[in-house]
């Protein structure tokens, strides 16, 4: 990590083939973004900042009235908040807009908002005119440990999770850790799913770290969320750098991704990502202690762990064999063939392309009711 000289910011570089690409930094607030927006000499191009309707009557104004200086015009687009309108219904609209007001390929986007905004934002700017910049600016715990870094862009498709998608890596990643004082308790619990799994997969001491500090994590206390923040981006950062485009080592981010985007689908988007990604976490570790790599008590603290973050452990109203079958049409489908992560100890996860059908039907007896 860059040394911080400005206690109250933190600055982490990601880079690709050791060529530094862009910056996460992370603040108290956002005062210092037309500072570091300004790097891109926009100052004669347009900039549209993509939000929700949630987060617009937040942040919006004020974003916009700090970026208006640095930029020719600064526009916004606003959809309704929700996994359901992640779509491409919805970027046909942001296309709209942008065709509108003249955005040319010199111009940009900002993503104000959750994992939603972000990868919607993305993935336009990815594809508008074969591809404009954009930045990140996180307001979600899920989005600011894990979405907004990485150039993962996609919509859903006819229920079908992230299924249209490109690489696209952003110019920046601005972090105001404050932003997290104001989101609901159910959002919070969903973040803290992804940071746990960062833990999980690969780094046995933060997962540690994380069950002894979760009631200063749970009451917001600022020190102990700008720790959860920075390390989660560490490890995230360095599963980018060492595999940009998911051919090896970033697939262990996915995690739990398995049976719970299959989750997220049959329930119809009416639960959030990370409290699907949480139980297909459940799953895939009592799929792991099932082969005897791990203990029954490693399952059940981690089940614990959830509860302590106000986690559901459990989920009703659906059967094995439709989760099975929805799970085949994930995106990391092989030649038919599923890519499930499972770990060897805690902290050491690994791709696994043997589990059986059986197998899964009877790790999901740990979540179903």
């Amino acid at each position: 990590m860059t040394a911080v000289k400005n206690e109250k910011m933190n600055r982490v570089t990601v880079h690709l083939d050791e060529k530094p690409i862009y910056d996460i930094v992370m603040t108290e607030d956002f005062s210092a973004l037309p500072g570091e927006i300004e790097k891109f000499s926009i100052s004669n191009r347009r900039l549209c900042i993509v939000t929700d309707s949630n987060v617009e009557k937040l942040y919006l104004n004020e974003v916009k009235e700090l970026l208006a200086p640095c930029c020719k015009t600064v526009i916004s687009f606003v959809f309704p908040a929700g996994e359901e309108h992640k779509n491409l219904d919805t970027v046909r609209d942001l296309y709209e807009t942008l065709i509108l007001n003249h955005f040319d390929r010199n111009d940009m986007l900002a993503a104000l908002g959750g994992g939603v905004v972000g990868d919607l934002c993305g993935f336009a700017a990815a594809t508008y005119l074969r591809g404009v910049a954009f930045m990140q600016i996180p307001t979600t715990l899920l989005s600011q440990v894990d979405s907004s870094i990485g150039g993962k862009t996609g919509v859903d498709f006819d229920a079908y999770k992230n299924m249209v998608g490109a690489f696209h890596m952003p110019k920046l990643v601005f972090t105001n850790i404050n932003t997290l004082q104001t989101l609901p308790d159910n959002q919070f619990s969903a973040g803290m799913g992804e940071v746990i799994k960062h833990g999980l997969i690969k780094d046995a001491a933060y997962y540690e770290w994380l069950l002894e500090n979760a009631a200063d994590i749970w009451a917001r206390k600022p020190e102990a969320l700008r720790k959860t923040v920075t390390w989660s981006n560490e490890i995230k950062r360095a599963v980018v750098e060492k595999d940009p485009t998911e051919k090896g080592d970033r697939m262990l981010l996915n995690f739990g991704h398995t049976l719970g985007h299959a989750i997220e689908k049959l329930k119809n988007f009416e639960l959030l990502h990370g409290e699907c990604v949480a139980l297909g976490a459940l799953a895939a570790m009592k799929l792991s202690e099932n082969r005897g790599m791990i203990k029954p008590e490693e399952t059940n603290r981690f089940k614990e762990a959830l509860g302590e973050f106000h986690i559901g452990t459990q989920v009703s109203g659906l059967e094995k064999d439709a989760i099975v079958a929805a799970s085949k049409n994930d995106k990391k489908m092989d030649s038919g063939i599923i890519k499930f992560i499972l770990i060897h100890s805690i902290g050491d996860a690994y791709v696994d392309r043997t589990v059986t059908e059986d197998e899964m039907k009877q790790a999901l007896d740990q979540v179903l009711v």
